[in-house]
């Protein structure tokens, strides 16, 4: 099905490299969530490809990604291994949100486009453990103060995806002086950033998710790259798209299974497959109708996303692409579940670790409940426009 979304030769380029690379991910993918690894060697694997810089624009020297490019990518990845493709992942979004919008300095933006294409990866370190998730407007603990040419920050930020390979950590605090949120680059190596490895749950166990120490780091004033207008985000944002689409590849991997299963297992009961009862073909036509509609959604929204003409008009489409996509994909692991049965709860199985890595979208950002609020409060805001 993926098939029908191939537009262009470039992006059938970049799937046929990530498909050299399918089975020796696959064969990991076991290993890293039943000792929560951090998948390094796979993203050692795609940084040699140029991963890192697929988002970056080609005026600065990258792959100039759309946002429909990076959605097919990371759902051919997610397919793979889950772990890898949301770690890195969170970096083509962050890139490629800072150089669409130009978000930096056109100097500090040249300087990271370097570092970029050199193999750096960056994620933004926000949330904390006081306030959960920033959308939800609360003011961050970590605190900057002006010394001089300096700042000085200390805070813990949890949920620091992808941190032991992180080069650059993006990082949120509150300015007291000027009472309001900056945001701030912060290299690896800075005196006082440490990575305390707290990362222990059922899902995504291998993204290493830890948490960001900040014991009176000290960075030039020029570190201060952000200030954004609102505390829990502005403008639109289709570079998150990369989150539903790690959660549509766990779907399309399950689904995959089932059918593969569906094909091949033929208990002495019946004279064939399972493939032939009626329930069987229901549930994978139920898998195949939902893996259909999140993929209408999500590339219908990347498509309009791109397409500068339709941008505009976009307000909620980002946020329902996520609630759609990760909602459905939970449903196709469970009916894939329901298909294979008890077998399905073996530890040797995939799906078990399928049905535990798709719940985790649940809890990225933007939660269901967001979403959901703000189509609301935005039909009632054009009611009352039309007044």
């Amino acid at each position: 099905m993926i098939n029908l979304y191939i537009k262009t030769e470039k992006q059938q380029q970049w799937i046929n490299r990530l498909e050299e690379l399918e089975d020796k991910f696959k064969s990991k993918s076991a290993d890293i969530d039943e000792n929560s690894i951090f998948p390094k060697e796979n993203v050692e694997d795609l940084l040699k490809l140029g991963y890192a810089s697929l988002t970056l624009p080609e005026s600065y020297g990258g792959k100039g990604f759309s946002v429909y490019d990076m959605v097919l990518s990371q759902e051919i990845l997610a397919s793979f291994d889950a772990n890898t493709a949301l770690s890195v992942g969170w970096s083509l979004g962050v890139v490629g949100e800072l150089y669409e919008k130009k978000l930096w300095t056109q100097e500090r933006l040249d300087f990271f486009a370097t570092e970029v294409l050199n193999g750096a990866l960056i994620n933004r370190s926000v949330s904390e453990a006081q306030t959960g998730s920033p959308t939800r407007g609360g003011r961050p603990g970590t605190t900057a103060i002006k010394k001089g040419d300096s700042w000085v920050l200390n805070g813990r930020k949890i949920f620091t995806t992808a941190s032991p390979v992180l080069s650059y950590f993006l990082t949120s605090a509150w300015i007291e002086e000027e009472e309001r949120i900056g945001f701030f680059l912060i290299p690896r190596d800075t005196e006082g950033l440490s990575i305390e490895e707290t990362w222990d749950v059922v899902s995504m166990r291998g993204t290493s998710s830890n948490d960001l120490v900040l014991s009176n780091v000290t960075v030039h004033k020029s570190n201060l790259v952000e200030l954004p207008e609102f505390a829990s985000g502005g403008k639109i944002n289709g570079w998150l798209l990369h989150i539903p689409a790690t959660y549509l590849g766990i779907a399309q991997a399950a689904r995959d299974y089932a059918v593969h299963f569906a094909n091949t297992h033929s208990p002495n009961s019946l004279n064939g497959s399972i493939a032939q009862l009626p329930n069987v073909q229901q549930l994978l036509g139920e898998i195949d109708l939902e893996l259909t509609k999140a993929r209408l959604v999500i590339y219908g929204v990347a498509s309009a996303y791109d397409n500068e003409s339709t941008k505009e008009l976009l307000t909620n489409e980002v946020s329902v692409a996520k609630h759609i996509v990760t909602n459905s994909a939970i449903t196709i692991v469970d009916k894939a579940m329901r298909l294979v049965g008890a077998k399905s709860l073996q530890r040797t199985n995939p799906l078990q670790r399928y049905y535990r890595d798709v719940r985790a979208g649940l809890h990225n950002p933007p939660m269901d409940d967001m979403t959901i609020k703000k189509l609301a409060l935005t039909a009632l805001e054009e009611d009352n426009n039309k007044k």
